[in-house]
């Protein structure tokens, strides 16, 4: 999936829809949003996150990514809302049910994948508990940096392999009730936003080969890093569903 980049000065005057994303790295927030906008054919400009970039800072909003900016409309930067916004954009193919019970259903389950505490966020501190403690993860600087922007506590850090294994449980033992019942999605019979979400959180889990995948080496190492529970709780049937997702409706290579 070739992205062309714009620069920093392009994206902020170009037309339609552009989108600030984590450069060099499968982050699964970025990598959700772009499947997103794949899915629904809807042509969008790509820039890198660009840490010491002033003029991105004061278009995006922050220092951080995915942020999609919708002609003059203010910037958007939480998954629901980027969500949100690609299904006004393209309401078609649908990545919410239309059912409010099923719709709300999805956004649980996409809130346990990449919300705070979710699946991504509960792995990231996993990550930055093994840096601080000299055990993998992250590297040492990268970790306390990353820790203090998303509010690393020891204790937090502790519990997160808990939390990572018990997520990791609950969605494959949704993958198998679902195929049992014929599908190969999380909900129904069709992709779903929610499926989306779960191919990109795996690369943070393991990582897709280099051949399809050309990542940052240091992140590499530490989305790789592995541990018993969380070894014991990701089933292949999860990794399956990723490989799925990738093959029926996301692209590979990843762009990053």
């Amino acid at each position: 999936m070739h992205i062309a980049y714009a620069s920093v000065e392009e994206a902020i005057t170009a037309p339609g829809l552009r989108m600030v994303v984590v450069g060099g790295i499968p982050s699964p927030w970025s990598e959700a949003a772009k499947g997103i906008f794949r899915v629904k054919g809807i042509p969008w400009t790509a820039v890198r996150l660009a840490y010491d970039s002033k003029p991105l800072k004061e278009w995006a909003g922050q220092r951080n990514a995915p942020v999609a900016v919708y002609g003059d409309e203010p910037p958007r930067s939480g998954w629901a809302e980027i969500l949100l916004l690609a299904e006004r954009i393209a309401p078609a193919p649908p990545l919410l049910p239309a059912d409010p019970a099923d719709r709300a259903l999805a956004f649980g389950l996409a809130h346990e994948l990449v919300g705070e505490q979710g699946l991504a966020w509960s792995r990231r501190l996993q990550l930055v508990h093994a840096g601080l403690q000299g055990a993998g993860g992250f590297q040492p600087d990268v970790a306390a940096y990353i820790g203090r922007k998303y509010g690393y506590s020891p204790q937090a850090g502790a519990q997160a392999a808990q939390r990572v294994a018990g997520l990791l449980a609950m969605f494959a033992a949704r993958l198998k009730a679902q195929r049992a019942a014929g599908s190969d999605y999380f909900l129904g019979a069709a992709l779903t936003a929610v499926d989306i979400y779960a191919a990109a959180v795996l690369a943070m889990l393991r990582p897709l080969p280099h051949e399809v995948c050309a990542m940052d080496a240091g992140a590499r190492a530490a989305f790789s890093f592995r541990e018993p529970a969380t070894d014991a709780a990701l089933d292949d049937v999860l990794l399956e569903h990723r490989d799925r997702m990738y093959e029926r409706h996301l692209a590979l290579p990843l762009s990053l």
